[in-house]
């Protein structure tokens, strides 16, 4: 089977070790977790050691990798291993590159083209094996390709075999959830020595962090691997370090780089020169960079998250979680006993996170919608997920995707089929299909490299995204060399391949590239709001600013790309203008009748609008009760609490229907908390046919509304039950003060109006007694108690001594059971 036999303990990694035990397991379960330590060798040998297992019977095993570079270099170092090129037995599928045939035994994949494979075959017949690498990364599509195996698993294919493979996962917990065993190998990993710094600083990072290897260099030996938050940090940082250590060679390493820079900053340096590697979380895992053995970790990693309520994603920096801090810090002991240099106190240390949040939690949904409706699942939600996605990012990918034309009824549409077919978001899928047909592909083409892509330009460049399309045009055209638009023309070109087009480098109207914009964001059409602020509405409601000296700050209309949301307003990063002509086919004429939080009032016009955003309107003179009825009930759901009249007479009435509730579990009261209240506005929708402002809503009588809207004999049985008053021997009828939460009603009465009454009083068909408040004749508490008969033969003695010093002209027996009860001083 192979050119050149392979032989897994030649290579004296530790993984080797537990190999028998791994294939015995997979022999017998169709699920299983390997955990293992960074360095012993999972990625590469086991693969290779499973290759010619019987129950392979000839199928290919599909690993699936995080990160393209690790894709690349772990099929490279297995293909070494079999001394042959990548691409025979082994093999790598990474976004627009392929290096695997029908024969390739060994297929390693990013985890996005795994999602791909499922849906061209959906029972994965050619799979024997698919291997979870690096899981503990929880990458959102790792956690789909997850689902989508454990239902190919559980439906299609019960032979298909599934291992997880980890160092640093929550064991017990993911082998209960996956009812899979654990094969673990103790590795060999070289003691660490741990150094904890004080906090970094994130304004001053790349200052701290080149310090920080100045003085590493000095005190220990070996090549240095720092890791930093992102690009902007490292090549700040690279710059520092080369100032400080000339004689020290320092290499980048992030995803933008080329693969060449890449193999750089990995393979030793090839006249034997001491070594500087500064990596974002690309380094943590999979990749062994040779003659690490010092780690110095800023304890930062930059990520994406998503806000579901705005709509809008936003680049964080956040501390990293415990198991990726060890996990760095594990990088300096592969080779040999290290340093691991954390700028971090130990204090902080004990705060970290124990493990990092799944990016299922935080992340855009729209390709996990896409796909999973494409596989035809409805409920999505209760999917074998490890984590199951929150429901308002779900939600608000779902709408996306129906705004696009993408999915209707919950079934994928053709043009949805067509979106699916491309290796991108589906906004840029549907920005390149709509540019095809208006003949503009190959603008489009060059939009989706500059919208996918890291801005090659500086800060403070301006927002204006035709900046960076003509500066890519020049670059093609002059085949000059750019740092940041190879990367860009390469993702441009990989698309003109997918279309069949040519490059075009010729001068373009840039309200053209605004216009293809809107299609890949419709909800962010933008127009410039009143005054010369550089604020501006977009369709989807929300506001976004820029800096009022951009070159954009002046336009009517824009088409926004890159936002955030910053303490309730977005910022632009990247926009177009857009000529409003061409907003024509999204105009829509409706009739709106809505409250005016504003003026407190009924407004109702017909409104021409691009989605929020108002064009022009008109007062429309008369509108159906219906109408009127619907706009104030949705006012009253969204501030009921304000509009209504929710006085104490009205709590009452509600407090003593709550308190039955609790009282009779077998009654047929119902709720009639305000919440509840605001959220059914059945109840007083009959009353708001001649409601037009807010004073006359507040003076609607709620008591009335809210008893007429229960049945009669549940109102005489509320009146019977939990009357609002209580008649004492006095004569008096005495309020009673009912609680929300079921609690005994308190009756707050002078203690002479209750001479002679011997016990408490009771409710509810004599089961429910009363909290009796005991005043003073100048009504001031004397006394709390449930239980007035043992307040008579106790208390009531020490009580009258203070009472009759104080109120002296006052009734006060000595004996309370059978003196008369009276309302004031008695008279002689």
């Amino acid at each position: 089977m192979y050119h050149v036999p392979f032989d897994p303990s030649k290579t004296n990694l530790p993984v080797v070790e537990i190999l028998p035990q791994v294939k015995q397991q997979l022999a017998k379960n169709n699920t299983l977790i390997l955990h293992a330590p960074p360095g012993a060798g999972k990625s590469t040998l086991v693969p290779l050691a499973l290759m010619e297992e019987t129950w392979l019977q000839g199928k290919k095993i599909l690993m699936l990798e995080p990160r393209r570079l690790a894709a690349k270099s772990i099929a490279s170092r297995m293909a070494s291993l079999l001394e042959e090129p990548v691409g025979l037995h082994v093999g790598y599928r990474i976004r627009f590159e392929n290096k695997a045939t029908k024969n390739t035994q060994i297929e390693v994949l990013t985890e996005g083209i795994m999602t791909r494979m499922i849906h061209h075959d959906n029972a994965l017949e050619e799979v024997g094996l698919v291997i979870f690498d690096e899981f503990h990364e929880r990458n959102i599509h790792a956690d789909v390709a997850m689902a989508l195996c454990r239902e190919v698993q559980q439906i299609l294919r019960p032979d298909l075999k599934i291992m997880v493979m980890s160092a640093t996962l929550d064991m017990p917990q993911l082998s209960a959830l996956l009812q899979a065993p654990i094969v673990e190998s103790l590795g060999r990993q070289y003691p660490v020595e741990i150094i904890h710094t004080q906090d970094a600083d994130l304004w001053t990072l790349p200052e701290q962090m080149a310090q920080m290897i100045k003085q590493a260099s000095k005190e220990k030996t070996g090549d240095i691997l720092a890791f930093l938050p992102g690009q902007r940090e490292i090549l700040k940082t690279q710059e520092l370090v080369q100032h400080m250590l000339p004689q020290v060679k320092v290499f980048p390493l992030f995803g933008q780089l080329s693969p060449q820079k890449q193999q750089q900053a990995i393979l030793p340096h090839p006249e034997g020169k001491r070594k500087v590697v500064l990596a974002t979380s690309i380094a943590e895992t999979s990749l062994t960079i040779e003659g690490i053995s010092i780690v110095i970790d800023a304890g930062f990693s930059r990520t994406s998250r998503f806000d579901p309520k705005s709509g809008l994603s936003k680049l964080e920096t956040i501390k990293i979680s415990k198991d990726a801090a060890d996990q760095r810090a594990g990088r300096a002991g592969r080779l040999g006993p290290g340093t691991s240099y954390k700028l971090w106190t130990k204090a902080t240390d004990d705060r970290l996170l124990p493990f990092r949040i799944p990016e299922i939690m935080e992340a855009d949904l729209a390709s996990l919608c896409l796909d999973l409706v494409q596989w035809g699942i409805k409920d999505i939600p209760n999917m074998t997920w490890l984590t199951p996605p929150p429901s308002g990012a779900l939600s608000q990918a779902q709408e996306l995707l129906e705004q696009l034309g993408a999915i209707t009824d919950q079934k994928l549409t053709p043009h949805g089929e067509a979106l699916r077919k491309l290796p991108c978001h589906p906004r840029i899928a549907h920005m390149l299909l709509k540019a095809q047909e208006d003949e503009n592909l190959s603008l489009a083409t060059d939009i989706a490299a500059v919208l996918e892509e890291k801005d090659p330009l500086p800060q403070n460049s301006g927002t204006d995204i035709n900046l960076r399309l003509e500066k890519l045009r020049r670059h093609r055209a002059s085949n000059k060399q750019g740092r940041g638009f190879e990367r860009l023309e390469k993702v441009a070109s990989n698309y003109r391949r997918l279309f069949d087009i040519q490059e075009d480098n010729a001068p373009f109207d840039p309200y053209e590239s605004g216009l293809i914009l809107t299609y890949a964001y419709p909800e962010r059409i933008a127009h410039a709001r009143p005054g010369n602020n550089a604020q501006f509405k977009m369709t989807n409601g929300k506001i976004a600013s820029m800096h009022h000296k951009d070159d954009l700050a002046h336009e009517a209309w824009l088409s926004v790309a890159h936002v955030d949301a910053r303490d309730g307003m977005g910022k632009i990063f990247m926009a177009a203008p857009l000529n409003p002509t061409d907003l024509a086919p999204l105009v829509k004429e409706v009739e709106i009748v809505d409250w005016d939080f504003r003026i407190g009032e009924l407004v109702a016009e017909k409104q021409w609008r691009v989605g929020h955003i108002v064009l022009q309107s008109k007062p429309i003179t008369s509108i159906s009760d219906t109408q009127k009825i619907h706009a104030i009930t949705r006012a009253i759901q969204q501030d009921g609490h304000r509009l209504l009249d929710f006085n104490e007479t009205v709590q009452q009435w509600q407090n003593r229907v709550m308190s039955l509730i609790k009282w009779q579990a077998a009654g047929d009261w119902p709720d009639v908390s305000t919440d509840t209240l605001l959220a059914n506005t059945n109840w007083i929708a009959p009353y708001l046919e001649q409601i037009t402002s807010a004073d006359a809503l507040g003076k609607l009588d709620l008591l009335e509304i809210l008893q007429y809207s229960m049945d009669y004999d549940l109102q005489q049985q509320l009146e019977k039950l939990a009357p609002s008053r209580l008649e004492v021997p006095s004569g008096s009828n005495i309020k009673l003060r009912y609680q929300p939460d079921g609690e005994p009603p308190i009756l707050a009465v002078r203690l002479q109006e209750l001479f002679g009454l011997l016990d408490t009083p009771k409710i509810n068909d004599g089961k429910q007694g009363v909290l009796i408040h005991l005043l003073s004749p100048g009504f001031k508490p004397v006394q709390v108690t449930t239980d007035l008969r043992s307040f008579w033969k106790n208390a009531y003695f020490e009580v009258k001594k203070e009472l009759k010093r104080r109120y002296p002209k006052h009734y006060w027996p000595d004996d309370p059971f059978s003196a008369e009860a009276v309302r004031g001083v008695k008279r002689k």
